[in-house]
């Protein structure tokens, strides 16, 4: 029996010996229903199981992570591998995953409301999206910096006193800045390339999120550079459904495996030319 159908199997038997206690007249003593809001142990993996398929929430807009070509409808990246292979660990197959847009601002939501089962979209770490999802280990470090363009007097965050910064709508990158430089005026947007684009017009003096994504913006358009050094601390976590601890196993044993396989090392460098830090 492989792992997984060990997992499931539990699953199994556990559900069926609540049916049992609940057959046998067991109310007053038996926990109570909790509306659905935090999901049984291994909850997300049995959905996984019946529907055979892995649904993750994956950016559109985001180049090297997750980026969706207009002409083939395919979206590819760092993310959506480490989804690939998160799909073939639990379902034999990486093919077996259907990717659904996510941005900063409806990732949550989307992820509460049970339209998908992880969220991997470069998505920081913080102890108030903690109040909201679990989180897997980290399986990515980035830092908050800035993009502008070439030329620009803008060489750090200390540089942007009376400039107006642009962001996007869910990220922690405009409340980020703003401690840094009190003086900056930000405008958000909803996703990276609404707010690239308006960079380009000339609606911003400098763009901010994390390192990692102005980087595949920067390879998109060589006439705009990072500027200074990260001034903050982006570490990205897999999200899936509060409360669900087993699953949140199954993604950290996962990425373990990954990482000691020597798997992960070969994403990455596919993405960044280079070995992880």
């Amino acid at each position: 029996m492989t792992k997984w159908k060990k997992i499931f199997s539990t699953v199994f038997v556990s559900s069926l010996t609540a049916a049992l206690l609940v057959g046998c007249g067991s109310d007053s003593s038996a926990p109570k229903d909790n509306g659905g809001d935090t999901p049984s142990a291994s909850a997300t993996l049995t959905a996984i199981k019946d529907r055979d398929k892995l649904v993750a929430g994956v950016k559109y807009d985001t180049n090297l992570f997750g980026l969706k070509d207009p002409a083939s409808g395919k979206v590819a990246g760092f993310d959506i591998d480490i989804a690939k292979a998160l799909a073939k660990e639990l379902t034999g197959d990486e093919n077996k995953i259907e990717f659904k847009e996510v941005t900063s601002s409806t990732r949550i939501p989307m992820l509460n409301k049970g339209d998908i089962d992880i969220i991997i979209a470069t998505m920081t770490i913080t102890e108030k999206r903690r109040e909201e999802v679990n989180f897997s280990d980290v399986y990515f470090q980035a830092g908050q910096s800035l993009l502008v363009k070439k030329g620009s007097d803008i060489t750090g965050v200390d540089k942007l006193d009376g400039k107006t910064v642009l962001a996007v709508k869910g990220a922690t990158s405009g409340k980020n800045v703003k401690e840094k430089a009190p003086g900056v005026k930000v405008l958000e947007f909803a996703n990276y390339a609404e707010a690239f684009t308006a960079l380009k017009s000339g609606k911003g003096d400098a763009l901010t999120t994390d390192n990692s994504i102005l980087l595949g913006m920067a390879a998109q358009d060589p006439n705009y550079v990072l500027a200074g050094d990260p001034f903050s601390d982006e570490p990205y976590g897999i999200a899936s459904k509060k409360g669900d601890d087993e699953f949140t196993k199954t993604l950290n044993d996962f990425l373990k495996g990954l990482k000691d396989s020597g798997e992960y090392n070969k994403i990455y460098k596919k993405w960044f030319k280079e070995d992880p830090k």
